[in-house]
């Protein structure tokens, strides 16, 4: 039987604690996501190899942890109104990944997209080319370089433009991309406007970028939206704000956002952090 996510997030967490330490390579990335928000989120990444197959449920408060070797390059989003049955197959309000719980291919738009490609410098972004879903926040820890937290943590749709709007049950769950809508190579920057010089900021594009500053608001959105940082850790948030204090593990450090970085490391080594990751399993296993 399956654990509970719950319960496989500590074990997660373990593995990325042990994998810091001498013989694992330098060249590994820890991707913890976190869902802030008030309702179940089912992530969605591709490829997702090293991701629990592409997709899974994450509940709300709970967390995850991965680790993802330089040279992978993709996407994570989160998906919403999910309903899957016990051989994962079902439906999702937004986001979808044809009707596959572990997702072999990026998600129907309109959904909020967390970007990578790790290489020496990594570069990393949140697009909103695709439309907007859910808030998301990526903020790198423990690297060198530039290093800026990227996202749009502003919920987008409750002031989603009615003609943008996709509803259900009259409540607005998601905002397409005017690309999405209207189909023109204005606005999906193709053909004649298929390059940085003739496609420009649009008026739907704009009130994206006017919302969410630090995020892709159009194809060429570039100076602006797409970070780099090295040898960093992600954090990836959903429904947080951006300048929220978010935390991993690093070299038996608890490494953190925006304050004093605690080293566990010189107070109990990595066996006392292994054995404080197993007394939280243990109570996990015992609450469940």
């Amino acid at each position: 039987m399956a654990l509970p996510l719950n319960v496989i997030s500590p074990v997660l967490l373990i593995l990325g604690i042990l994998s810091t330490g001498p013989g694992f390579s330098d060249s590994a990335r820890i991707f913890t996501i976190i869902n802030n928000c008030k309702e179940t989120i089912w992530p969605g990444i591709t490829p997702g190899e090293n991701f629990n197959g592409g997709g899974f449920d994450l509940k709300s408060g709970q967390s995850i942890v991965f680790t993802a070797p330089v040279g992978w390059s993709g996407r994570i989003w989160g998906r919403t109104g999910c309903v899957f049955d016990k051989d994962g197959n079902g439906t999702c309000q937004t986001g979808a990944c044809r009707s596959a719980l572990k997702c072999k291919a990026s998600g129907d738009p309109p959904a909020t997209l967390a970007e990578f490609t790790l290489t020496a410098t990594d570069f990393y972004d949140v697009s909103l080319v695709d439309g907007f879903n859910l808030p998301v926040a990526v903020t790198p820890l423990n690297g060198q370089g530039n290093c800026s937290v990227a996202g749009c943590d502003q919920d987008l749709r409750p002031s989603c433009p009615k003609e943008l709007s996709v509803k259900v049950k009259g409540k607005t769950v998601g905002c397409r991309s005017a690309c999405d809508v209207f189909n023109t190579d204005e606005y999906c920057c193709k053909g004649l406007y298929g390059n940085p010089v003739t496609c420009q900021p649009t008026y739907y594009s704009k009130l994206f970028k006017q919302a969410c500053p630090t995020a892709y608001s159009y194809a060429y959105d570039d100076p602006s939206s797409i970070f780099t940082c090295v040898g960093t850790d992600y954090v990836i948030t959903f429904c947080s704000a951006r300048n929220q204090t978010v935390c991993t593990y690093h070299d038996n450090r608890l490494v953190c956002s925006g304050s004093n970085n605690e080293d566990f490391g010189s107070q109990t080594g990595r066996f006392g952090i292994l054995l404080l990751a197993l007394v939280s399993l243990l109570n996990l296993l015992i609450m469940s």
